[in-house]
């Protein structure tokens, strides 16, 4: 939830890779030249950069880079790279957990409030039930994506504030009901590692993850990140074409995100993983029975029907487990996860019985250009036949992206002609305020009426009309592809009863949770203080 110009072509290691040779069982097969169709995907999917990497049985096969670090900047993507891998830390705050659960420190079904005695859900009975396991497996009852306005875009709520927020976002579902991918209740896993190791999250990962693996890379801030010599930077599409935007801090939201790594270190994460949770050394990191409860099933997925062209892709069983994904294809397991933000996607692919791994970093906001090459490493690793997997999903992006253009068309033909706002503009403007966000206000700047979430600095834009009561916000940062209808609803005096919100795309990130927001005005209204 883009891509743009001339990429740089680099890789760490030999310019062709022929996957096979280290695999005895495929030596038959043809050779894969992985550089031509990661280079192929760049330009097809307009990304900037991207690096890559392999593990096959303990051994690191690619830890490469492609493409540029920024564009306009022909500086090279290497292994050593560092990318905002966002969603991919889950499974870091899951190990972290699965170590303090071998060591005794916390149970998997250890009720929250045993932890985080101040931990408080909307429902008394949620607070109390919720253990640490559900903290991890999207079956709380919160909606997809609810609450993540609390830090997404850059907000400056802290992490105790976030937590502290939970007891005011309304369930959408009964707990333990059904899945909805979220993010809040990450960060409450987060704070419990905190907790635990008595200092921050970052500081605990640091120490119990990324030293003993020699992810020397490695940096949990994105400050720390800044701070080296070898990252890159993101890229959103702003109008149809890939740009530079600044990186997101995402501080107050780790556990659910907060590592930037790069290829060379995650392959080691992933042999880690692949290799029964052991070091290199031998040394048991995490117990071969708290990995095996990783990817465990705990929370069944629903299965959708991809387009006919992506048919094989679509799996016998979908669940998630505890920091992963769980999957099938070619009748082998597969334990994933994605990764978003702001001008990065990533993805971590693994299959256990073949100790495979496979991860695809990237500066731009493309999820087709990384399945494309995951689908096409795996057919040559599995010896299957292999699909034209980058051309399917082009033409897929294409057409799905056709489909919305339409659909928005489609939706602004229907739109009643001519009609006007109830009230004068200036009576919009004031405070509203939603119980677990809180205030955003609209304001007269010369003939523009703009709104801005208080808490959100970078989310502030103009009202536009779009028909009766609703209108459409444009946001300033144009690259948030977010833009939202605004509608108030108006009590039988004529004073605003409350307003509401709904992304205009369908392809705006879910984490712009517009629809959870429930305004009311602060104060009256200048069309109520007229009347009174």
């Amino acid at each position: 939830m883009l891509k743009i110009s001339r990429t740089f072509y680099h890789a760490s290691t030999a310019a062709l890779l022929v996957l096979a040779v280290s695999v005895p069982a495929l030596a038959a097969a043809p050779a894969y030249n992985l550089d031509a169709d990661v280079n192929l995907a760049l330009k097809t999917f307009d990304v900037p950069g991207m690096a890559i990497a392999i593990v096959k049985d303990g051994k690191v096969i690619a830890a490469n880079g492609y493409g540029v670090r920024k564009l306009g900047d022909p500086t090279p993507v290497d292994g050593k790279t560092l990318f905002e891998v966002a969603s991919n830390s889950k499974a870091f705050t899951a190990a972290a957990l699965a170590m303090l659960v071998d060591e005794g420190k916390i149970a998997w079904d250890d009720p929250v409030t045993k932890h985080l005695p101040d931990f408080q859900m909307f429902d008394s009975y949620v607070t109390g039930a919720m253990t640490v396991r559900d903290l991890l497996t999207h079956r709380s009852g919160l909606g997809l994506g609810a609450g993540d306005l609390l830090w997404w875009p850059t907000t400056n709520f802290s992490t105790d504030e976030i937590i502290a927020k939970l007891r005011y976002v309304k369930p959408a579902t009964s707990f333990r009901n059904s899945y909805a991918y979220d993010n809040l209740l990450y960060i409450v896993a987060g704070k419990i590692i905190a907790a635990k190791a008595g200092k921050p999250w970052g500081a605990a990962i640091q120490e119990r993850i990324l030293a003993p693996l020699a992810m020397n890379g490695t940096k949990t801030s994105v400050a720390d990140m800044l701070a080296t010599s070898d990252y890159s930077a993101p890229h959103s599409k702003i109008n149809d074409k890939a740009a530079v935007v600044k990186p997101m801090p995402v501080e107050n939201a780790v556990g659910a995100v907060g590592i930037n790594t790069n290829a060379e270190d995650i392959a080691r994460w992933m042999t880690m993983l692949l290799g029964g949770g052991k070091l290199e050394n031998g040394t048991q990191l995490i117990s071969a029975k708290q990995l095996a409860e990783l990817w465990s099933e705990q929370t069944p997925m629903r299965i959708r029907e991809p387009k006919p062209a992506l048919a094989a892709t679509k799996p016998n069983f979908s669940a998630y487990g505890l920091g992963f994904s769980l999957r099938d294809y070619k009748g082998r397991k597969i334990a994933m996860h994605g990764g978003a933000l702001q001008g990065f996607y990533s993805t971590v692919l693994m299959v256990p019985e073949e100790k495979l791994g496979i991860a695809i970093l990237t500066n731009a906001e493309n999820s087709p250009a990384m399945a494309s090459l995951y689908w096409r490493i795996l057919d040559q690793y599995l010896n299957v036949p292999a699909s034209d997997w980058i051309k399917l999903y082009a033409d897929q992006e294409a057409a799905a992206h056709k489909e919305e253009l339409e659909r928005q068309g489609k939706e602004v033909g229907a739109r009643t002609a001519r009609s006007t706002p109830s009230l004068p503009l200036a009576s919009y403007d004031g405070e509203y305020e939603d119980p677990w966000y809180g205030k955003v206000t609209i304001r007269a700047e010369g003939k523009k009426h703009l709104m801005s979430f208080t808490r959100t600095p970078d989310l502030t834009g103009e009202l536009e009309h779009f028909q009766h009561d609703t209108f459409i916000v444009r946001w300033k940062e144009r690259n948030f592809n977010a833009d939202a209808y605004v509608t108030f609803a108006l009590n039988p005096d004529a004073s605003i009863e409350r307003m509401k919100m709904a992304p205009v795309s369908m392809e705006t990130d879910f984490s712009y949770d517009f629809r959870d927001l429930n305004f009311t005005p602060v104060k009256p209204s200048k069309s109520d203080q007229a009347t009174k």
